[in-house]
């Protein structure tokens, strides 16, 4: 069928000097583009696998266009109706299965006749024929290959050709240092740019996945900043007229989301969740990485941009290289982080509970539902609280069991800002658990998880306390310091080697165990150890929130006695995070 498709669908590859379509109005064309985190599937997981069988005839065969629209009528049979509607194709459409790359005259990258003898227009449009949407790659630069020693002509640039789009000491670009550094202070670059976006355009493809952006991918510097690359297919993709999703990889620089956000639909913010072993992932390599690295990014996506976890392989059992435990949290973090919802699993052979991971409708609702993404309400140790209050006013609630044996975890109203009895819904199960007083707990198993929807109960009166208060004391190398996003303006820093900040004067009612909430600011995860009066401490993990200047709140169990208390963060011999303040339920 492969050959004959484009016969048979009565079109062919887009003649490399067509005119570009008439550009609709810019603005009008992407504002649906990424108004949710977007869902599909990628061929990655499959053909970069050593799973037997996947790549008969070497490393990325797998990526063919059998294969591709295979996995499209598939899609489109089992999943479409929940949602999925991206079909990806990834690396390697332009080169042979000896990687040998192939380029138009325009050096721009054209389908390997075997692996596409068809042409990717005809691809495009059998997915499109599906209801679905056709997604295509590349990697960010002019690729090595494609420079022709400077003489290939740009396409519809008179006079420009590869020499002008480059620097001329060719310094290299990407993640894999395979392309040239486009120089973008010659018009003859965004030329170039142009010239793929309309070859893209006119093929027909809805979704662009912009590989080894930097800062990122592992390399920092000048020759990797590509940030000038990715405002330049912006401008290009608007220029075609056509709404395609701009999607950047791999493990993107935190400290640019807002250039990716200016300029693109969606970042990937680690590395590739694939172990590039006989199965697709393992859980090690590198799932549970998202529980330490999500967290930083939690503020920075919304509406026309999300946070990329990379794709979500629960699908196939055996090939995915999972526990069920391990495929439902894998799922679970997917959906309350608002990821994009792509697998990279054989759908043709999905299993009966990967099909209903991937089917879950409620789940499904609450990555879609426009919201934040949700971020740990507790410190991150192997057993978690991650939560976010949703747009109807209810709260997402996941606990999580990262250790290698059963434990109990207990999600605590508190931690959300309410205190009482509150409805509690399994969103797994689909089962109504009714009102629950104060705290829901589960014994999970290794690598375990639940999900819960929580209508909160009443609102929790609480006593606050500012960390740079002149009651406090701040000791070792501690200092009180401005900060714009801290209440009141300020916070207490240089918590290191001993530093500590001592809040004084904490009054409560009674006895018993409180729910405190801590907001802090780190740009990097770091622990302190917290106690109250004069208590041992417990060693405490707190997340990143992202940068220097934002501020977020973890909640911890301490100890309180009738009368005034005191509440201690010892940075203890490494560094620790700012304090900002802390808030004291007035009642148990």
């Amino acid at each position: 069928m492969a050959a004959t498709l484009a016969a048979l669908l009565g079109v062919g590859a887009a003649p490399a000097s067509a005119a570009p379509a008439k550009a609709a109005d810019p603005a009008a064309a992407t504002a649906a583009v990424a108004e949710r985190p977007f869902m599909g599937w990628t061929s990655w997981s499959m053909q970069s696998s050593k799973y037997p069988g996947l790549n008969p005839n070497g490393d990325y065969s797998y990526l063919t266009e059998a294969n591709v629209l295979k996995q499209a009528d598939a899609v489109a049979a089992k999943l479409k109706a929940y949602g999925y509607e991206y079909v990806n194709i990834d690396a390697g459409w332009w080169r042979d299965n000896a990687w040998v790359p192939k380029f138009d005259q325009y050096a721009r990258q054209t389908p390997d006749p075997v692996r596409f003898p068809s042409g990717m227009k005809a691809v495009a449009d059998h997915i499109h024929a599906k209801g679905l949407k056709p997604g295509i790659y590349l990697p960010v630069g002019l690729e090595k290959e494609a420079y022709a020693n400077g003489a290939a002509p740009i396409w519809n640039a008179s006079g420009c050709t590869t020499a002008d789009i480059v620097y001329p000491d060719l310094r290299t670009t990407n993640g894999w240092d395979s392309a040239y550094k486009i120089n973008f202070d010659n018009p003859c670059a965004q030329k170039y740019i142009d010239s793929q976006a309309q070859l893209f355009a006119d093929w027909g493809y809805d979704f662009l996945k912009l590989d080894g952006v930097g800062p990122g991918s592992f390399k920092s510097g000048d020759n990797y900043d590509n940030v000038a690359d990715v405002a330049a297919w912006q401008k290009a993709i608007a220029a075609t007229g056509r709404p395609i999703h701009l999607e950047l990889s791999w493990s993107l620089d935190i400290n640019h989301a807002a250039d990716w956000k200016r300029y693109s639909n969606g970042w990937r913010i680690d590395t590739d969740v694939e172990c590039y072993c006989n199965t697709l992932v393992s859980w090690e390599n590198s799932v549970d990485d998202r529980f330490d690295d999500a967290p930083a990014w939690s503020r920075k996506a919304g509406p026309g941009g999300w946070n990329d976890l990379d794709s979500l392989n629960v699908g196939n059992g055996e090939m995915d290289g999972l526990t069920k435990a391990e495929r439902q949290s894998y799922a679970t973090l997917w959906a309350i982080s608002k990821s994009p919802l792509y697998t990279g699993d054989d759908v043709t052979r999905l299993d009966e509970y990967g099909l209903s991971l991937l089917t879950n409708r409620e789940v499904i609702a609450i990555d879609q539902n426009g919201g934040a993404p949700a971020r740990p309400v507790t410190p991150v140790g192997d057993q978690q609280v991650w939560g976010a209050k949703n747009p109807d006013g209810s709260y997402t609630v996941a606990l999580f069991n990262l250790g290698d044996a059963p434990a109990s975890v207990t999600a605590h109203w508190a931690s959300f800002g309410f205190t009482g009895n509150a409805s509690v819904r399994d969103v797994w199960n689909g089962r109504n658990l009714g009102a629950t007083k104060n705290k829901i707990t589960a014994t999970l198993p290794a690598h375990g998880s639940r999900l819960f929807t929580v209508r909160p109960g009443t609102p929790l009166a609480s006593t606050g306390y500012e960390a740079e208060s002149p009651a406090n004391t701040v000791s070792g190398n501690a200092s009180i310091a401005g900060c714009d996003a801290c209440s009141g303006g300020k916070k207490v820093g240089n918590l290191y080697v001993g530093g500590k900040v001592q809040f004084n004067d904490i009054t409560v009612q009674k006895d018993g165990i409180y729910t405190v909430a801590v907001a802090y600011v780190s740009g990097d995860p770091r622990s302190v150890t917290v106690f109250s009066n004069n208590g041992n401490g417990t060693y405490l993990k707190f997340p990143s929130t992202g940068d220097w200047g934002t501020a977020e709140t973890v909640s911890v169990q301490l100890a309180l006695k009738k009368g005034v208390n005191t509440i201690t963060f010892d940075s203890g011999t490494w560094y620790a995070p700012d304090i900002d303040k802390i808030d004291v339920p007035q009642t148990l």
